[in-house]
């Protein structure tokens, strides 16, 4: 289902993610909202919902291969990008905000968890499936989507990890 809280038609980001999720099998309802998501907290006070269950998708590129990563993270959590790097098996670093546009056709801040112009290797943060729903940003900093975590590692074929 595809709900939007302020007005009738969701942003063309926004459709794109619904799009995709529908295409997966995925239920998905995405609300527009009147103030930013942009951040945990905001999206968490917006949502009316634990910073926790805030998705944050979070894109590093692979020092050696230079191939994006998305990186899931509960919205209480930090990245130990030392820690992730030796489960993935390689260095990351944090990219340019024009190279993660290009890499996955959206704007940091309205990262979604699916939905990229190409593939990209997943990586989630185990702290997500302890919810029910999670909420995660859906193609634009002030929509949002509610989503089963579990639903969601399946359909993006993300791997489970430790973040911090």
């Amino acid at each position: 289902m595809i709900t939007a809280a302020m007005g009738d038609k969701l942003p063309k980001s926004a459709q794109k993610v619904a799009k995709r999720a529908a295409e997966l099998g995925l239920a998905v309802t995405i609300f527009e909202m009147a103030a930013s998501t942009r951040t945990a907290a905001e999206a968490a006070a917006a949502c009316s919902c634990r910073a926790g269950q805030i998705v944050k998708s979070l894109v590093f590129r692979g020092r050696t291969t230079g191939r994006a990563l998305l990186i899931l993270v509960s919205g209480d959590n930090r990245v130990d990008i030392k820690r992730v790097a030796s489960d993935i098996g390689e260095a990351i670093e944090r990219p340019d905000a024009d190279w993660v546009r290009a890499e996955t056709g959206y704007a940091i801040g309205g990262i979604p968890p699916l939905g990229h112009d190409r593939p990209l290797a997943t990586f989630m943060d185990r702290a997500l499936i302890a919810y029910a729903t999670v909420w995660a940003a859906a193609g634009t900093p002030s929509c949002v989507m509610e989503i089963d975590p579990k639903g969601l590692a399946t359909v993006t074929g993300a791997r489970m990890i430790d973040v911090c």
